[in-house]
């Protein structure tokens, strides 16, 4: 098997097991392509072989798309794209803002808007914390970013007052949720369950008192 078609084979798996349409590997392929080719010149990420990008970025980022509504979020400190590009894809109702204050991650992510015809994506190059689009967003994400307290302190301002951090970890941070600033409270944790990874995946849905 070519590595296009166990690519192709690998996101169509993953998505049936996520319940999502196995239609959405076409796409999601195109996004990994272009992803790979950037990521010969500047590092997007420090995953290499898109094999492996197939589990640990694409299916690890639709793992919470059952958990995020119709609406407006915000992927803060978004890199590649990860997870709000797949997110976008799997959900064209989603309106998904690319947060990246590096500017040669943010010029891929324009080109990957751009090449994939995401109608619903937009990029935002700033700092999470000047971002001057304060109660803009139904909610926020962010994945491999920080701790919990740190993205509430760069990113809360941006959510409506009934908006929602949606916050990818690994295992629950029971630490990180002790430590959350007055006003803001965990309410839930979600166990999810990334097609072919064996590790411990965790969403932190944290809302305003």
């Amino acid at each position: 098997m070519s590595d296009a078609a166990s690519i192709e084979a690998g996101l169509a798996t993953g998505l049936v097991a996520l319940g999502l349409p196995p239609s959405l590997a076409a796409p999601l392929q195109a996004y990994l392509a272009l992803l790979d080719r950037w990521n010969r010149t500047y590092n997007l990420t420090a995953i290499r072989d898109p094999r492996e990008m197939v589990t640990k970025h694409v299916l690890d980022s639709l793992a919470m798309h059952g958990f995020v509504d119709d609406g407006s979020l915000a992927d803060l400190g978004t890199g590649a794209g990860l997870p709000g590009i797949p997110l976008a894809i799997a959900n064209p109702a989603l309106q998904v803002t690319l947060v990246e204050s590096s500017g040669k991650k943010a010029r891929f992510l324009r080109e990957a808007a751009r090449s994939l015809q995401l109608g619903n994506v937009r990029v935002a190059e700033s700092r999470i914390e000047t971002l001057g689009e304060a109660g803009a967003y139904d909610a926020i994400t962010a994945r491999a970013l920080a701790t919990l307290p740190l993205i509430l302190e760069l990113g809360g301002h941006l959510l409506k007052p009934d908006g929602r951090l949606l916050a990818m970890k690994g295992v629950v941070p029971d630490d990180e949720i002790a430590a959350l600033p007055p006003g803001w409270r965990v309410e839930a944790v979600h166990a999810l369950a990334v097609p072919g990874l064996d590790a411990e995946r965790h969403l932190v849905v944290v809302v305003r008192d």
